[in-house]
């Protein structure tokens, strides 16, 4: 089909997808340095695909490490629309969770309905599960609470103590998945986010 063929449309949905810069995270805490939902997706598509290069290299799976890198970039996307909600309060009961999660679905649903028709379905198995792809996506929950635990990891060497207690939480969250793929990754890469730049380039 020539380009000229399709239908125009006026879509806000990249316009929106911008704004992640503008969402910040851990509204509750005193960080050193902010960090917004931008940031952090970048981090966690990074994560998300080496867990997933991982487990094909060393646990002889056959997942699409570029699917969840994807995946990874538009994990906290809806919170355009909805905000952080920070993890106290999203958590606070499963009452409370289960509405968050359902307003996450609706903005899910929003921002998908802001595409293009033609793009929509390319775009729907990064905001949904597909069926088949359920490990990718546990992968990316991983790789989401890696970055979490990584951010504390890096407040803590700033000298700011507020968020020990949420590395302790997080640590026993990554243990609870036991996943191996994230044991490999914290054994070869976790200790070197302690150094400082000249440390790591001597490595």
């Amino acid at each position: 089909m020539e380009e000229n063929e399709y239908k125009e449309y006026d879509s806000p949905f990249f316009a929106m997808i911008s704004r992640m810069k503008y969402i910040s995270r851990w509204a509750l805490m005193r960080n050193s340095y902010p960090e917004n939902i931008s940031e952090h997706s970048l981090e966690v598509a990074m994560l998300a695909h080496v867990l997933a290069i991982i487990s094909n290299k060393k646990l002889g799976n056959q997942l699409n490490a570029e699917k969840a890198a994807l995946i990874g970039m538009y994990h906290d996307c809806t919170e355009i629309i909805t905000g952080d909600m920070p993890t106290p309060i999203k958590y606070y009961n499963r009452d409370t969770r289960d509405a968050y999660k359902n307003v996450e679905q609706q903005a899910a649903k929003e921002l998908l309905e802001m595409l293009p028709d033609y793009l929509r379905d390319d775009y729907e198995s990064l905001f949904f599960l597909k069926a088949g792809e359920e490990y990718i996506w546990k992968l990316v929950k991983a790789a989401d609470k890696l970055s979490a635990y990584i951010k504390c990891i890096e407040e803590e060497k700033a000298g700011n103590r507020e968020f020990s207690s949420a590395k302790a939480a997080i640590y026993e969250k990554l243990t609870e998945m036991d996943l191996p793929e994230v044991r490999i990754f914290i054994r070869d890469f976790m200790e070197a986010y302690k150094k400082n730049l000249d440390e790591l380039r001597n490595v």
